[in-house]
């Protein structure tokens, strides 16, 4: 596979830098995450205060039960809104990690199938 010492050891070396340079992408993703996270708890801890004020002035049983079903249905839709903002979150995350390898992979990969079909 490796051809020489000096080989091994640049490979070797791209690879460590390929790792930080996967850990700090990773890093900047996971802050992304907890940013959005915290954000959307705000929203979402207002939503309900404003929610719960507005259920207690109410001036009848049905319209504050017709005001709670409005709160609900709105943070189910903000909520599924909330999960799929996540999972784009995590997916770009996971993909800037992965580019700093693909030059490697694709090297051992090339060397592996050269041998094989020789």
């Amino acid at each position: 596979m490796f051809k020489s010492v000096e080989e091994f050891q640049s490979f070797s070396k791209e690879g460590f830098e390929a790792y930080v340079a996967a850990a700090t992408a990773m890093t900047k993703g996971l802050q992304n995450i907890a940013a959005e996270s915290a954000d959307y708890s705000r929203k979402t801890f207002e939503k309900g205060t404003q929610a719960i004020e507005k259920v207690m002035t109410a001036k009848s049983v049905e319209r504050a039960l017709e005001l709670q079903q409005g709160f609900i249905r709105d943070s189910y839709e903000s909520f599924l809104t909330q999960v799929t903002r996540f999972n784009e979150l995590y997916a770009a995350a996971l993909k800037e990690a992965y580019k700093p390898f693909e030059a490697q992979v694709a090297q051992v990969t090339g060397q592996l199938t050269s041998k094989t079909s020789k």
